[in-house]
């Protein structure tokens, strides 16, 4: 016999239990009590034609390093924060750098190739770049008027400049006290959760977001929820889905949706939560990291939904793979890593 457990204790070993079909006396000779495991059958690959397992989303560069010049000051730089990409791809989906000083002939033909686009946050309201922004708008919803799904998800600067575009009125901003502030979501209306991205999440979360901060803002600026409901471009355009109060209890809007497009913005970064880790008042929570796949995986269900299928060759020569991220460095709070164009 073995030497018992050391110090009297039990050893648990695990048991695999496998459903198998014992072979009685009548098997074939030299087969009898031999145990046979149920043969494995290959899946039948039988996607749903309508919905596209490969989905490929535009991110639009913002001007900068994204490190206040510390990686790269060129006036011709620009950059997007590894964080937006992680998002996408946590989601399923590949990404296609939309750089916004590149040739308008280049920036069609990289429209061309994807299956939605993500405005980023950032701090430019102007120039060559708020024109890329508009144009790129323009596209999202000449697409989804023509009948083809086609997704924007717009991020804290994003969702500003499409209010400006919207309401065609590029003073309709007002200010806000939210920098590096983590926050709840409040829920003015339930019932226009129906159709939303919070449609997916539990009910439990949603009771959460409404009494924890499980969310990342960090801006300036912004909009109140009476500004948006008396401009009749706006209100017309957006419904209201979650409005937060700002440090000094300023309520502004923080979640809305088109009423007839794919469209979804938030004034908060859904991205930080699970991929940025340089201020300490980022929420990490399992709560806040089931928030931000949500708003992922939901973005990334609508591009499932675009007919467009791209050439493989041509998409593969624009992913973001063939950049590198660079860490921003110890003294950077804002981004982790970042894309740099050049």
């Amino acid at each position: 016999m073995g030497s018992p457990p050391p110090h009297g204790r039990l050893i648990l070993l695990p048991l695999l239990v496998v459903a198998a079909a014992v072979v009685g006396p009548s098997s074939a000779a030299g087969e009898e009590g031999v145990i046979r495991l149920p043969s494995g059958r290959a899946c039948a690959a039988r996607p749903d034609p309508a919905v596209y397992d490969r989905p490929v989303i535009g991110i639009v560069s913002h001007p900068g390093d994204g490190a206040a010049g510390r990686i790269s000051n060129g006036t011709a730089t620009s950059y997007i924060a590894a964080s937006y990409v992680k998002f996408v791809e946590a989601a399923g989906a590949r990404v296609v750098p939309l750089i916004y000083n590149e040739p308008e002939e280049r920036l069609l033909e990289k429209l061309s190739l994807v299956n939605g686009v993500l405005f980023t946050g950032g701090w430019e309201k102007s120039g060559p770049y708020f024109e890329t922004i508009k144009k790129v708008f323009q596209y999202v919803l000449d697409k989804n008027d023509a009948g083809i799904p086609f997704p924007l998800f717009a991020q804290c600067l994003g969702f500003e400049l499409v209010s400006m575009i919207v309401s065609k009125d590029n003073n309709i901003l007002e200010s806000f006290s939210a920098i590096n502030q983590a926050s709840t979501l409040q829920f003015p209306n339930y019932s226009l959760l129906e159709g939303s991205v919070f449609e997916r999440f539990d009910p439990d979360l949603i009771k959460k977001l409404s009494t924890r901060c499980l969310v990342m803002q960090n801006h300036k600026y912004g909009i109140s929820p009476k500004k948006l409901r008396e401009n009749a471009a706006l209100s017309s355009f957006f419904k209201i889905l979650t409005t937060s109060p700002d440090e000094n209890g300023e309520v502004y809007v923080s979640t809305v949706q088109a009423n007839k497009y794919p469209i979804t913005c938030t004034q908060w970064h859904p991205e930080k939560a699970i991929f940025e880790f340089g201020k300490p008042m980022i929420p990490h929570s399992e709560d806040a990291v089931q928030v931000t796949q949500n708003f992922a995986n939901y973005f990334i269900s609508q591009a499932r939904k675009s007919p467009n299928r791209p050439p493989a060759d041509k998409v593969l020569d624009n992913l973001i793979y063939n950049y590198s991220p660079t860490f921003s460095g110890k003294k950077s709070k804002s981004f982790d890593e970042v894309y740099i164009f050049s």
